[in-house]
């Protein structure tokens, strides 16, 4: 039986967020979708439960639905047959309460789980071309502002900070790295000789990457040198990604980097550092590597 939303349940909500938004290096805006998503589901189950009318027709209290794992499928499928919501919008609430149910039975709320099944037409359905993507043209100027910018400070301290800046989005833009994989590496990640970065992925195993913008490789040399101005004695000693205080860059200013690069650049789309991440393709990254990084 679903539990109402209520007492423990939003409790366990909560708990189950700050799970993954502390636990994951995820940002606040994630943190709001992700009670979003759950709020509405918890909605929408307490109003078939209670007869109303939520589909166009009568509902019988619980549908004979048995399990969470009904409810959610029962949720999923209202979504896409009667709500119309988009591919990208179901794939990521399947996500959310995908992870949610994981989080419950590691919780002992309920003994086990068994996998979601497919949501019945989604496959039918394809995912919409995202209007965030750069441009080759955006994206030359996203980072041809941070390298003027650079090259026009005439204080040390603000061209270390935008050292740091340049390395990390160069990194996000090639490489598709997750930013809180970017936030989480340590200096001994990082090969200088080989060129080669130790990614500790959220799920499944490490990988290693390599630095191929031989640009990107000098600057992350420099920035080896440079992070020790800000480097502090102590808990985050190895962080590779400092803050100006020496302590780890938070989500939330990581954002804030990279909305001042966009505007910056003249970029007027509603852009995010996800979308900087999307744009990664490799054959596109190589190419402009070529022409501008040699």
């Amino acid at each position: 039986m679903l539990p109402e939303y209520g007492g423990n349940s939003k409790g366990l909500v909560d708990s189950f967020i700050e799970s993954r938004v502390a636990g994951h290096g995820l940002d606040r805006r994630t943190e709001k979708a992700y009670r979003l998503d759950l709020e509405h589901f918890y909605v929408w189950a307490e109003q078939k439960r209670a007869g109303e009318n939520i589909s166009g027709e009568n509902v019988s209290p619980d549908g004979g639905l048995n399990s969470w794992e009904d409810w959610i499928e029962a949720y999923l499928n209202y979504l896409n047959k009667e709500k119309h919501l988009s591919f990208s919008t179901i794939y990521r609430k399947n996500k959310v309460l995908g992870y949610y149910l994981s989080y419950l039975v590691h919780q002992g709320v309920i003994a086990s789980c068994r996998t979601l099944r497919p949501i019945e037409g989604l496959k039918d359905k394809k995912p919409e071309p995202s209007q965030n993507l750069l441009s080759r043209k955006e994206a030359d100027a996203f980072f041809e502002a941070m390298k003027r910018e650079y090259e026009g400070l005439d204080n040390e301290f603000r061209r270390r900070v935008c050292l740091r800046d340049m390395v990390m989005m160069e990194i996000i833009f090639y490489h598709k790295i997750e930013i809180s994989e970017l936030l989480r590496l340590k200096v001994q990640d990082y090969d200088q000789e080989a060129g080669t970065l130790v990614v500790r992925r959220k799920r499944g195993k490490d990988v290693t990457v390599r630095l191929f913008s031989r640009g990107l490789q000098r600057k992350m040399g420099l920035w080896l040198k440079e992070r020790n101005a800000f480097r502090r004695e102590g808990e985050y000693y190895d962080e590779l990604i400092l803050s100006k205080l020496g302590k780890p860059l938070s989500m939330e200013m990581f954002i804030k980097i990279f909305d001042k690069y966009r505007k910056l650049a003249g970029i007027k789309k509603r852009l995010t550092p996800k979308d900087l991440k999307e744009n990664c393709m490799k054959q596109y990254a190589r190419e402009l590597v070529m022409e501008k990084w040699g």
